[in-house]
């Protein structure tokens, strides 16, 4: 009877996320619609995004978050974010990290979810990972945003990795854009979305969810020969905050 009662309240836990994501959307929806028209009101989307979908949904769930700079970003420029992935959540505490607009760049698989798919489709930049031309055109899309002042956000595990797999293996792309475009790398580490909001169904709850941002890596004296180093440095630093506290844990 305990465990129906926890399954049951995890059902509704779930829902009520859909619906928090959802509810912001269709009440705002003639000033999104305008804001998403072109790139130059993006900033104003963003604001949008940001300040009300987002703290709808994080402090609507109850997930408040706890977020520690070691390093803050300068207003007015263009930065690469990468953070590991673990959550729905993590596109809200993105927004939460940043207040510098920044870009999305993710799969285009994400554009089938109802409601929130048709503004992903016309603000973010979607990959598809087969298509090699999809790629080439991240690049062309991504370099006119930035050179706007636009930052740009990309998961570089590609995706969320196995429920035992703590962190995967960073894929090289938005190292090589961020050299190319000599713009600096912010480290993000989201320590509690897992614990929050899992892909795993009956699980999760509300609590604190901590992030804690690293100190940010140059690239105006990196060139494409040293993209290798360069993401084992940027994976191994967070990897290392995230293994701390899985020890904490454990212990």
């Amino acid at each position: 009877m305990r465990i129906l009662f926890q399954n049951c309240g995890h059902i509704l836990y779930r829902i009520w996320f859909y619906i928090l994501v959802s509810f912001p959307i269709f009440l705002f929806f003639p000033l999104l619609l305008l804001t998403s028209i072109s790139e130059r009101t993006y900033p104003q989307f963003f604001w949008l995004a940001r300040n009300i979908w987002a703290n709808t949904i994080l402090y609507g769930m109850l997930c408040v978050p706890n977020i520690k700079y070691e390093q803050k970003m300068e207003r007015g420029r263009s930065y690469m974010l990468v953070a590991n992935h673990t959550s729905m959540l993590d596109i809200m505490m993105m927004l939460k990290v940043s207040k510098n607009p920044f870009v999305f760049v993710g799969k285009k698989e994400l554009v089938k979810i109802p409601v929130f798919g048709f503004f992903y489709k016309r603000v973010c930049i979607m990959v598809d990972r087969e298509d090699s031309s999809s790629r080439t055109a991240v690049y062309r899309r991504a370099q006119k945003r930035l050179k706007k002042g636009v930052s740009i956000c990309i998961f570089p595990e590609g995706g969320v990795p196995e429920e035992e797999i703590l962190l995967d293996r960073f894929k090289d792309g938005a190292f090589k854009m961020a050299i190319n475009q000599k713009i600096p790398i912010v480290p993000i580490v989201f320590l509690d979305n897992k614990k929050r909001f899992p892909f795993t169904f009956f699980s999760g709850g509300p609590g604190i969810s901590r992030v804690k941002i690293l100190a940010f890596a140059e690239t105006h004296k990196i060139d494409d020969g040293q993209i290798t180093i360069l993401n084992n440095s940027i994976r191994g630093a967070i990897y290392k905050e995230l293994l701390g506290e899985k020890n904490t844990n454990d212990t």
